[in-house]
């Protein structure tokens, strides 16, 4: 061993865990300073998002109430855990409704004033508090919001990175220190039996033993199997916020400046229809427009889609563009125009007739031709150019809609090479051995890979994503980070479960409940005392429509207490109705409702309205609100939005959800009454248990899931997404730096 210790390499192995010990205290005060000022600027933007999302309701209080009730007000809103207090204080300096832990001694003129948010600090007895200062106007009165937020944590977090820094260096030394005596050790042991062998090698020829040379390859060996580790760790707390249209902008603001937002979609989501010379304004029956449409209103940008209405070429200007909405403009529409042939290949053909059952398991042979695919190219390269024709910059956010434009990411890709693609996969991924029917599978994949996010309803989802890729690309899988590296660039896979606006628009211009309950009674000839299911969807065989007629046909017929006190109806948009599939099931559908109706029904009444048309988004609410129970019995789905539109249509609390076990929304509506579909006796009986659920039971069950929905909104979804895309964005721009 004192071969060991006088080795050089041991000198130098000793000078660095030295070195270690000496960056420690040095490094010690310098991750003090980044923790600190990580927290404090947290702090910051915690208090602009809880401020700019209670303003507008905070300002219409203090303007209209008396401190009696805006004080429970503040109160509620200090019980974060790291709020402490909050008060109003006047131009005049006198401080209003503040709340109990608001610091006695403070006074309104010692804090900063103005026309601008300002930020100090604030040292007590027990704590630091950080004041962040707002102003406001309530009314005809003008003053400053006060927020105080506890920053004792910053002191116990910066404790914690230090002890972690410490701990970090200290088994980089180790570790360092261990594999060096490793190294050492063996390569001492062969330096020895290379010794031993030059000794017996000397005795038979008794020429000199020389080593020097030798050991210095030993050291050059040494030297290049050291290794250098290090250790990261990233501190985040999550800060809960109330999405909304005013946080999904300030997210874009702070988190992605100056950024241009593209979204492409089949679907566009508004529609001019020529009718008797007239041109109506049609928004279409579809979860994509109901989910990405307030989105954009929110975040401005462009929005590219098919241009399908009678009207639609006579509201554009020259550049196939016009700015929507109609009545309050906040983003721009931009039309593609298609032949019919395009639409029959691209659309009906490949999309609908191909992809389209390919990806729900309903038990429909998906059919592909050589024609459609062509058609679904050439289309996909249209929307392509009109992105890149649309793009002001060299890094725009595109967001891609859905499986009509699987080819879409690689194309913009392949022109557009900085941009950040985020595809959206509103229906499922099937398992990878369905897949494979696909004769295109491989450019599908391909196509989607070209993607910097690419997102879908569940993780399930995601999975079988993973899995199609494994199998059928050149590809690496990082199960860890749920990624695809493909082509030279990485694909992030996530669930990003879609949702809807809240509140829903549709709402604001409703009756109360009991005022639709009695419209919607006397539109349809039914007793005041009638129960009422309802079901609202497209006329499209993966929504399990002829299901629940069965399970009605089948209530009726083991309970026949129900004859005359039950009628179910059921609004169905015609979809598709070129396609074979469809025009059949619309007539099957209407066969059996005649059935059903014949069987159980008795003069004016009939258990089954089947109203086949385009409803109204105020329709829609208003049969939401009248309804004891909304079925939802999806064959095989991505998200069914319906759903959740239902429990947020009901603000009285009741009302029974009835939702298919295949639908992505029973992943996270779980006190809907969860049922299989194809089991019509046990649908059936979950159709009684809803009616005769008692109404405190319909209460609770709503109140959960109408919290989970304001929590877990449509600005909420988008903002996961471009979250994400932000870290990447700053990520791909350090990168960039360093290598330039």
């Amino acid at each position: 061993m004192g071969l060991l210790f006088r080795h050089p390499l041991f000198k130098y192995v000793a000078i660095g865990a030295g070195a270690i010990l000496l960056i420690i205290v040095a490094v010690t005060p310098l991750v003090t300073a980044i923790v600190e000022g990580w927290s404090h600027r947290d702090l910051e933007l915690r208090s602009r998002l809880l401020f700019r999302s209670i303003e507008d309701r905070m300002a219409s209080a203090i303007a209209s109430t008396g401190q009696s009730s805006i004080t429970p007000f503040f109160e509620r809103l200090a019980s974060d855990e790291k709020l402490v207090a909050l008060g109003f204080c006047d131009d005049e300096g006198k401080l209003h409704y503040a709340t109990g832990l608001f610091p006695g001694g403070l006074e309104c003129q010692e804090l900063p004033r103005g026309n601008v948010e300002a930020f100090t600090t604030l040292r007590t007895a027990h704590r630091r508090l950080l004041l962040s200062v707002f102003p406001v106007r309530a009314g005809d009165r003008r003053g400053h919001v006060v927020l105080m937020h506890d920053m004792n944590f910053i002191d116990a977090r910066a404790r914690q990175a230090r002890i972690y820094v410490a701990l970090a260096l200290i088994g980089l030394a180790v570790g360092l220190g261990l594999l060096a005596t490793a190294l050492i050790q063996g390569l001492l042991r062969g330096w020895q039996r290379s010794i031993k062998a030059q000794i017996e090698e000397a005795k038979l020829v008794s020429g000199p033993i020389s080593v020097g040379g030798e050991r210095s390859r030993f050291d050059r060996e040494i030297q290049s199997l050291l290794r250098e580790f290090g250790i990261e760790r990233r501190y985040t707390d999550g800060i809960k916020v109330e999405w909304s249209p005013t946080t999904l902008r300030m997210l874009l603001e702070e988190e992605l400046p100056g950024t241009q937002v593209i979204v492409v979609s089949n679907r566009e989501p508004y529609i001019h229809n020529r009718d008797n010379g007239e041109v109506e304004l049609q928004i279409p029956a579809s979860g994509l427009v109901a989910a990405v449409e307030p989105v954009m209103r929110a975040c401005g940008g462009t929005w590219i889609a098919h241009g399908s209405g009678s009207a639609d070429r006579d509201m554009v200007d020259a550049h196939d563009r016009l700015q929507v909405p109609p009545n309050d403009p906040a983003y721009t529409l931009r039309r593609v125009w298609l032949t019919q042939e395009e639409q029959d290949g691209y659309y009906y053909g490949f999309a609908n007739e191909g992809l389209w059952p390919l990806c729900h398991i309903a038990f429909i042979r998906p059919t592909f031709r050589e024609a459609d695919w062509q058609q679904y190219v050439a289309v996909n390269q249209r929307f392509a150019d009109a992105v890149v024709q649309e793009a002001t910059v060299e890094d725009p956010i595109v967001l891609v809609q859905d499986y009509h434009f699987a080819l879409l990411p690689r194309m913009v890709r392949n022109r557009l090479p900085r941009a950040t693609i985020l595809t959206f996969w509103h229906i499922p991924w099937p398992n990878a051995e369905t897949f494979g029917i696909c004769p295109w599978r491989e450019q599908i994949i391909d196509g989607l890979l070209g993607s910097t996010i690419l997102g879908f309803h569940t993780q399930f989802h995601c999975n079988n994503f993973l899995e199609a890729a494994d199998r059928f690309m050149e590809s690496r899988i990082d199960r860890e980070r749920s990624s695809v590296s493909s082509s030279g660039m990485e694909t992030l896979i996530r669930p990003y479960p879609i949702s809807i606006e809240w509140p829903p628009a549709a709402l604001l211009s409703q009756a109360p409940v009991e005022a639709c309950r009695i419209a919607v009674r006397e539109r349809y000839k039914l007793a005041p005392d009638a129960s009422l299911l309802v079901g609202i969807e497209r006329f499209d065989y993966t929504k399990g429509i002829l299901d629940r007629m069965r399970a009605v046909d089948d209530l009726l017929t083991r309970e026949p207490v129900w004859k005359g006190k039950l009628v179910f109806i059921q609004a169905a948009a015609p979809t598709r109705s070129r396609l074979e599939q469809y025009s059949e099931l619309q007539a099957e559908g209407l066969q059996l409702a005649d059935e059903i109706n014949a069987r159980h029904g008795h003069g004016d009444y009939r258990p089954v309205l089947l109203g086949v048309r385009h409803h109204t988004p105020d329709e829609v609410y208003e049969l939401f609100r009248a309804a004891d129970a909304c079925i939802v019995s999806s064959l095989h789905d991505g998200m069914n939005l319906v759903a959740k539109e239902f429990v947020a249509s009901r603000d009285d609390e009741q009302g029974v959800l009835i939702l298919s076990s295949f639908a992505g929304a029973s992943r996270e509506l779980s006190e809907a009454l969860i049922v299989n579909p194809y089991d019509t006796a046990a649908m059936s009986a979950a159709l009684q248990r809803a009616l005769l659920m008692p109404k405190d039971e319909q209460r609770e069950r709503m109140r959960l899931m109408r919290d989970l929905l304001r929590e877990r909104n449509v600005y909420r979804w988008a903002a996961l997404m471009l979250t994400d895309a932000s870290r990447l964005r700053k990520r791909d721009r350090i990168r960039a730096s360093q290598t330039g």
